[in-house]
């Protein structure tokens, strides 16, 4: 993960084409704890992430609108009272690319600096 954390995301035209099983195969190690879902045809990254109340889990909903910006990538997130599930894909390639991958490591990073002591992520 740490390779993946030094990275910037750069543009991706909407010629490029999605990554490869190989190549999803070969960078989900370095996101421990992402999985990989399928949902309209598109694959994309997502983990859940535990929070002690809905505050909390607001609060990092708005630290990764802001890592998104400043990225210029951008996921799904869903909000919920204790949980903030993020969606990493990218929408002009309709799939994974390299960048998803780096925003799930920076994501989880944020995660393991903010985190409260509660039971593991899901």
């Amino acid at each position: 993960m740490d390779k993946l954390l030094e990275l910037k995301c750069t543009a991706c035209r909407g010629d490029e084409p999605p990554l490869g099983d190989g190549e999803i195969a070969a960078l989900l190690p370095q996101v421990p704890g992402w999985k990989v879902v399928e949902r309209d045809g598109i694959k994309r990254l997502e983990h859940g992430f535990t929070w002690r109340n809905f505050v909390q889990a607001l609060t990092f909903t708005n630290r990764i609108g802001a890592l998104a910006e400043a990225e210029g990538h951008h996921p799904a997130l869903l909000t919920e009272w204790g949980r903030e599930t993020v969606t990493w894909w990218t929408h002009k390639i309709k799939g994974l690319h390299r960048n998803d991958f780096i925003m799930a490591a920076k994501t989880s990073e944020m995660y393991s600096q903010d985190s409260p002591p509660v039971v593991g992520a899901k």
